[in-house]
């Protein structure tokens, strides 16, 4: 009974948390490209790649929900391996997004030994 229950939820919360994730792709993809063609026409630098970045990593952790909810219902072990695999690399794409970040956002302040002035 319980179980059937568990089933039945996260047969619909799965799907619901793959499709948040495509959809802040979307967006996001979207919403860059469009500050992406008004800095080529007004000239003005824009924040594009972080901003995508940023919708990407958010994607990525919905993305990521999805694969933990489905260990619920994993019956083998192939599949957990499947699983547990899909989500290393969901988490390693997520972390080096959030890296490239971190970089991107830092202040390009020059040190004379070490020191910053």
């Amino acid at each position: 009974m319980l179980e059937q229950l568990v089933e039945a939820v996260l047969g619909a919360l799965i799907p619901l948390c793959e499709m948040m994730g495509i959809l802040v792709i979307a967006v996001s993809t979207l919403s860059a490209f469009g500050r992406y063609l008004r800095g080529l026409f007004t000239r003005s630098p824009g924040d594009v790649k972080s901003q995508l970045a940023s919708g990407l990593a958010l994607s990525l952790e919905f993305k990521m929900a999805a694969e933990i909810l489905k260990t619920v219902l994993v019956r083998d072990m192939t599949e957990l391996m499947v699983l547990g695999a899909v989500i290393i690399l969901r988490a390693l794409l997520s972390f080096l997004i959030h890296f490239e970040m971190k970089q991107h956002d830092m202040p390009h302040q020059e040190t004379l030994g070490g020191i910053e002035p």
